[in-house]
């Protein structure tokens, strides 16, 4: 991975330099509420490639502490998607795992006088919070002695109160300019069974209380954010300096990267698919990991294109085509490139002798000789993309067939075009053609110039094949569509499906394996392509095409 420096990477050296830490421990910790998103990769990327720079290590650790929510096949592919990005968490670690500690760290801001069980509704808690230009009135319940407060929170634990009847708050400073800092919640009750503590629990630790908890109970020496949480990281030191640490987390944000024309908010994924307007979260068109794995993108090509974004204290924007420029420099040289023919026409050679084929030489990657040779049919009948005929020639810059001129067929020979079939709504349907035998690829043509070089399949040996075409599953917001919801922007044309046919070459193609199509792009098997049933879809253009 490229050396990138960023004002992380600058803390974090400084800190081991100056003695403040002897090793960089970072953490990644995802909410098993929903399969992971690009969003996301950034986060696991960043936190494990920095303290591996430094020879330190990160931690897998699962914040669930809001049960109503989570599930244990997110937990599994949470653990899946790390894994397939190339990272091994030193450890896998539950916020519930540390249910019983936390739990003791409130009984010991109770005993402190800095926390109490309050009794106002979700609405009255508003309403008393105040506003940014309005300091928030204390709660009435707020000078609870410290014995009604252990009282009251041994009950909220024994169950013997409803959601919503009352909470346990951090007594801080209702005046504060920091809203987050007015004696925020630390403890609401909730009876939903655990995905992992069943039902031993009904009251469950808010993640502002939660978290630096956990950083510290694992020893987190640089807890890393995104900048939403800013403002949250004065309550977060409040917590760690009251809660009598052994260790002393400091948490760092970073600024929101944003990608044109792609969903980022997990609400809005999981509508997209409860709702049926994808397929599931691993739909091709998704920015789930799963979704991009399918689609075929490479963990290396994601790493690459998010070192490539840096981290800054601001939010950005990137294009969502620099992703694709990552994935075609990492398979430039590495992908096979047969020949597929997505919108075909018939083409016939009249002076090919009928029932006859041939096989021909062709390299399976022309930039690079180590992947070898294989061998391509020729014969009386092929098929070559519709784009690469016209009747009639439009302009002297068109390098490819038309009536009267000659090109040459990758690989193969010379051919030129003398009549055309067309059906009753006057659309070609196909051509005829001659060939030159002399004009066999690599001899035969010197001195002569074909009107360009256009890619084939035979007919009769050619694999039926369907070829999925992506277009952005959601166009960003412009001045007309700015009161448009992100649903009202999903772009109908998506996906679009394309039948054609491959070579044969191609026929035990499993699910992930990637090609160049050549001049059509790269592609990548599909998960429910079968032998009798070839599925591809585009990964992405040879060149960006929304720009």
């Amino acid at each position: 991975m490229e050396e990138v420096s960023n004002f992380i990477k600058t803390i974090m050296k400084k800190d081991l330099e100056e003695g403040r830490v002897d090793q960089i421990v970072t953490r990644f910790p995802p909410e098993p509420n929903a399969y992971l998103h690009i969003g996301h990769a950034r986060a696991i990327v960043n936190n494990f490639e920095l303290a591996k720079t430094f020879g330190g290590y990160t931690n897998l650790r699962f914040d669930d502490t809001n049960p109503v929510t989570e599930d244990e096949e997110y937990v599994d592919a949470i653990i899946e998607d790390v894994r397939w990005l190339g990272y091994e968490p030193k450890n896998i670690f539950f916020g519930s795992d540390y249910f019983e500690k936390t739990y003791e760290k409130a009984i010991l801001l109770i005993k402190k006088g800095l926390a109490y069980v309050d009794d106002l509704s979700p609405k009255e808690m508003t309403l008393y919070r105040g506003t940014l230009k309005k300091p928030g009135k204390n709660s009435p319940y707020r000078e609870r002695s410290v014995e009604e407060n252990l009282k009251l929170f041994q009950e909220m634990r024994e169950g013997k109160y409803a959601e919503g009847e009352k909470t346990l708050r951090a007594k801080i400073d209702m005046a504060s300019p920091n809203i987050n800092m007015r004696d925020p919640v630390m403890y609401r009750i909730l009876h939903v069974e655990h995905h992992r503590q069943g039902n031993k629990w009904c009251i469950y630790p808010m993640y502002d209380f939660a978290h630096p908890l956990q950083d510290a109970f694992e020893g987190i020496t640089h807890s890393l954010c995104s900048l939403e949480y800013d403002n949250h990281r004065v309550l977060y030191d409040w917590f760690v300096e009251h809660c009598d640490l052994e260790h002393t987390p400091h948490q760092y944000e970073w600024g929101r990267l944003n990608i044109t024309n792609t969903v980022m908010s997990k609400r809005y994924l999981r509508q997209l698919v409860e709702n049926h307007y994808v397929t599931g979260y691993d739909d091709p068109r998704m920015p789930t990991l799963v979704g991009l794995k399918r689609k075929g993108f490479t963990p290396e090509a994601i790493k690459r294109f998010i070192i490539y974004t840096g981290l800054s204290r601001i939010n950005s924007t990137t294009e969502a085509d620099n992703l694709d420029t990552f994935l075609r420099d990492e398979q430039k040289l590495i992908a096979p490139r047969p020949m597929a023919v997505i919108n075909p026409l018939k083409v016939v050679i009249d002076n090919y002798p009928e029932n006859e084929i041939e096989y021909l030489e062709a390299s399976n990657n022309m930039e690079n000789e180590a992947l070898g040779t294989r061998n391509i049919a020729f014969g009386k009948y092929l098929y070559i993309e519709q784009e690469d005929f016209m009747e009639v020639k439009p302009n002297r810059k068109w390098k490819r067939l038309s009536v009267g001129d000659e090109v040459r067929l990758m690989h193969a020979y010379f051919i030129k075009c003398h009549n055309v079939i067309k059906n009753e709504e006057g659309q070609i349907v196909e051509i005829h053609c001659t060939y030159d035998p002399e004009t066999k690829s690599g001899s035969g043509f010197e001195g002569r110039k074909p009107n360009g070089t256009i890619h084939f399949v035979e007919a009769t040996t050619a694999l039926k094949a369907t070829f999925n075409h992506f277009e952005p599953l959601v166009f960003d917001k412009t001045e007309e569509t700015k009161d448009k919801s992100f649903i009202e922007r999903l772009n109908p044309h998506s996906w679009i499906k394309l039948n054609g046919y491959v070579e044969p070459s191609l026929k035990d193609t499993k699910p992930l394996d990637r090609f160049q199509f050549i001049r059509n792009g790269y592609y990548c098997t599909d998960k429910e392509s079968k032998n009798d049933n070839l599925i591809f879809n585009r990964i992405c253009p040879l060149k960006s095409s929304f720009n």
